[in-house]
Order: C-alpha cells, then structure tokens, then sequence
C-alpha cells in the first residue's frame, strides 16, 4: 500500500502525454530545469554560510547569550518558506513600510527615482528560503563539530596547520552534506514560495501541466525529471559519507573545550549568529503578530476556525496512522528477520524523499488504479478519489520517513532479548507487541508523532493538489489569502503553523540537552 505510489509514478510517466512532452522539451523544460538548478545553488550556498558560520562560533567560543543562541537558531525551522516569502513581499515591495520609509525620508515621489531590490525574484527567493532552511546545515554541522576529539586538534597544532580548515571542516564535511541535501530536497519540494516570487522551477511546472492544462502523464514526466536531481541529491550525500572513516586512537574521547571571549569579539560572534535568526524568525514573526495586534487579522474567524480544526484533525490522523504502521513495520522486521519485509519496510519510508507535487501524482495514479478495481468488484465507486481518504494516503506516504527513523531510533535502544521473554511467558508476537511497544516506546512515538503533526500542518503542494472540493486547511488558508495581497488576513492562521512548529523545536533542544 505505501510502495504503491512510488509504481503509480513510473507507470504514468510512461504513458501518452498527447504529444505535449516534446513540445515542453523544447519550450519551456529548459527554463524549468536552469531555475531549479540555480535556486537549488543560490538557496544552498547561503544556506551553508548561515548554517556553518554559526554552528563554528557556537561551538568554538563560549559568550554572553550563546547558551540562548544555540536553541534560538533553531526557531527559523518553524516558519514554512511560503509563509517568510509572503511576509517579506509585505515588508519590501514598492507599496510596503521599508520603500514607503524611503520615499518619505528622501522626496521620492515614484519608482523612477530610485533603485530597491526586487523581492519577487530568484534573489528574493534564495534569500527566503535559506534563511528558513539554514537550520538543516547549522543542527548536523554544530553537532560534528562538538563531537571532534580534542586529539584531532593537538596533531594539527604540532604540525603547524590551521584547524579550521585541517580539522574542523573536513571531519565535520559528511555531516554537513547530508544536511545540505536535506536543504536541497526542500527546495525542490517547494511550491508557495516559486509560485509567488513567480520563479518557474519543475515543481511549478508540475502545477501548471497538471491543472493548468489538464495533463497527468505530462506532469508526471515532469516529476520524472525533478526526482533524478533527488536521487543525484541522495547519491552524492551518501558517496560523501561512504569513505569517510575517523577514529579517536588515543584512548580518550575528550572533545574540545569552547574559549571564552568577551568585549569586541563577543559582540561580533553575537551579531553574526542573531542575523540568520532576525532573518528567518524575528522578522517574519513581528510583521504577523502586529497584524494580529491590530484586529486586522479577525475577519472570518468562521472559515478561520473551520480550516483550523481541519489541519487539527487530519494531522492528528496522519500522525497516529504513521506512527502505528511504522511501529508495526519496525518490530516485524526487527524481530521475525524477513528480508522481503525488510526491502519494502525500507522502501515505503522513500516517501519523504519525494517533492509533495511529485508524490501526489503518485498517490491519485494509485489510488485511481484501486477505485478503478473497487469498482470492478461491485464495490462502492470513488472510495479514495475526491475524498479525505486520499489526503490521509498522501500524508502518510509522504512522512512515514519520519515514524521510520523515530520508531527505528527507540527499538535500536531496547533489550535484544525483550521479544524472548515474552515469548517464554507464552505470549504470541502480536500479543507481545501490544503489550510492550507502548511502554517501550513511548517516548519515541510521542517524539515522532510531534513531527509528523507539524510536517502535516505545513505541508501545502500535497494539500492543494489532493484536498476535497471547499476543504480548507490552516496552510491553504494562508496561501489563498496571500496569494490575492491579503496577508492581513492570514495572519493569524500563519502564526498558528509557526506555534505549532515549536513543538519539534523543543524535542530537539531536549535531545541535544540529553547527548551533553
């Protein structure tokens, strides 16, 4: 059932596009393929500035507010880039406070009198995204960098070599690559973002193919090509890593200690790491609220509250289903040893992988392929097309990666022997892991379910794509607004999914607190 998807992609790519294909090959695919590639760039070199300027200082220097710094560099995380792109385009178009602030400062009376940067453009988009996604690179690459034995640091200083540069980096490089290509996948998946910054990237070409001209296989070869630059993303994250070997010989696990600066250097470590975080938080977090402030946010608390208690409701079923599937999966495969279970456990959790629009051409090919044969069988027709059942499989297609990891994390730490003895208490395997799983994992489930529940509340291509006739998300909501200039309104439903966001903020601040 969750494999299912990931066939119904190829399936439908291999189909007749009606001729459109060669005529998009030669019209418009080239442009689609040079944007992606050049905001995939943009968005990760910035990225990597933001994150691994940061995660140095923070570990390598101990100052007033670091402690502080450290968990607040996370906060961009909980802000979706649709959401940053809308609230930057209020703050810096030609009508927004910042020009408005200009014009009346110097006598300017039109556009003509003076040069401000384009938000809605490649440069705009690269500078939202990354100042939302920076958090990839800067958690993994803070992490490496405190788990480097002090040793490392003694042979370079004998020998006379920077560590920075002889050390840090190089150990710190297999790290910082898998978490540039979970910023990259990012970026492909993204939808509100290139759709209003109007940057044309495969991921709105899909959009546009799709229901604009009403062409599933096309779009399917569209998504065809997105995902070979995911899996080039997954291939080169993993040959980074696959020679990688580093060993602390000494016979100490001694890491080393931050310095402590004061004065001049304290402040310039302190301001470096507070730019990403006015960036990508405080910024975008002050223009909602004074929104909210103002009242001019509670306009239709109706519609607001029903889109509200939708995202509740369908994040709350997607996060129990992943969760319950993925504990079942992992203790199948963990303690029967099937290698066949093992392959498709392996495979299903492929999801998160794949770009929201690029994944819901599976899930709708696959689940017409099954309404196609409930209804051969005499069967109610439309079980999953048009219906919520459709967006519950998408969502927990799509983040069963997520259950995957946290369910597979707790059982890594259980007993091997936890499973023998409860069969020599004559229990079955399916009695034994109702009774254990629950206890043993709880704090696993919980951890994971809170992930899920928040990828759910911002997920937005999927949701658009899939969701019934007039049923309204808190992401959907907030896209309908801005997209027609009315951020006023979709304020208060952006600082919801921003709140919500500060549910993993704070796991992840916890576990970090605990590996010190």
């Amino acid at each position: 059932m969750l494999t299912g998807p990931f066939v119904a992609i190829l399936f439908t790519a291999a189909g007749d596009s009606g001729g459109l294909w060669p005529h998009l090959l030669t019209t418009v695919i080239p442009r689609y393929v040079a944007n992606t590639l050049w905001l995939m760039l943009g968005v990760g070199v910035l990225s990597l500035l933001f994150g691994i300027v940061t995660a140095w200082i923070l570990a390598r220097f101990e100052f007033p507010g670091a402690k502080i710094l450290e968990w607040a560099l996370l906060l961009p995380a909980t802000v979706p880039a649709y959401i940053i792109a809308y609230t930057y385009t209020d703050l810096l178009e030609y009508a927004g406070p910042v020009q408005g602030l200009l014009r009346d400062l110097f006598g300017w009376t039109s556009a003509r009198e003076y040069w401000f940067p384009e938000i809605r453009s490649m440069g705009g988009a690269i500078l939202v995204m990354a100042s939302v996604l920076y958090p990839y690179i800067y958690l993994m690459a803070r992490t490496a960098f405190r788990l480097t034995p002090v040793s490392y640091f003694e042979v370079a200083r004998l020998n006379n070599r920077n560590s920075t540069f002889t050390v840090d980096l190089p150990l710190a490089r297999p790290a910082i690559i898998a978490g540039l290509a979970l910023v990259l996948m990012e970026v492909m998946s993204d939808f509100g973002t290139v759709e209003f910054f109007a940057v044309e990237t495969l991921t709105l070409g899909i959009f546009n193919v799709w229901l604009g001209m009403n062409n599933l296989t096309a779009a399917a070869q569209i998504a065809g090509m997105a995902f070979i630059f995911i899996l080039a993303l997954v291939v080169i994250e993993r040959s980074a890593r696959r020679r990688q070997r580093f060993n602390d010989t000494s016979g100490r696990a001694t890491t080393l200690a931050a310095i402590p600066v004061s004065g001049a250097k304290a402040k310039f470590c302190f301001i470096l790491c507070l730019l990403p975080i006015v960036l990508g938080f405080i910024i975008p977090a002050a223009i909602l609220l004074s929104f909210v402030v103002k009242g001019l946010a509670i306009t239709n608390v109706d519609a607001l509250l029903t889109a509200m208690i939708n995202s509740l409701v369908i994040s709350l079923v997607a996060a129990i289903s992943v969760i319950a599937i993925a504990t079942v999966m992992i203790l199948v495969t963990t303690y029967q040893k099937h290698p066949l279970l093992k392959i498709l456990t392996t495979v299903s959790a492929l999801g998160y992988a794949f770009p929201g629009a690029i994944l819901a051409i599976g899930v709708v090919s696959f689940a017409g392929g099954i309404d196609w044969f409930a209804a051969m069988l005499g069967l109610s027709d439309g079980i999953l097309i048009g219906g919520l059942g459709l967006l519950a499989l998408a969502y927990i297609v799509r983040f069963q990666a997520v259950g995957h990891g946290a369910i597979l994390s707790g059982v890594n730490r259980l007993s091997p022997n936890i499973m023998s003895a409860s069969f020599v208490l004559g229990r079955g395997f399916t009695i034994s892991m109702g009774l254990l799983a629950p206890p043993l994992l709880r704090k696993s489930m919980v951890a994971g379910g809170i992930l899920v529940f928040v990828d759910v509340m911002k997920e937005l291509p999927m949701t658009l794509l899939l969701r019934p006739f007039n049923y309204e998300t808190l992401s959907t909501f907030v896209y309908q607004f801005a997209k027609d200039e009315l951020l006023e309104e979709s304020a208060l439903a952006a600082l919801l999914i921003i709140i919500a966001g500060l549910g993993p903020v704070i796991l992840i601040n916890a576990s970090q607190r605990d590996k010190a």
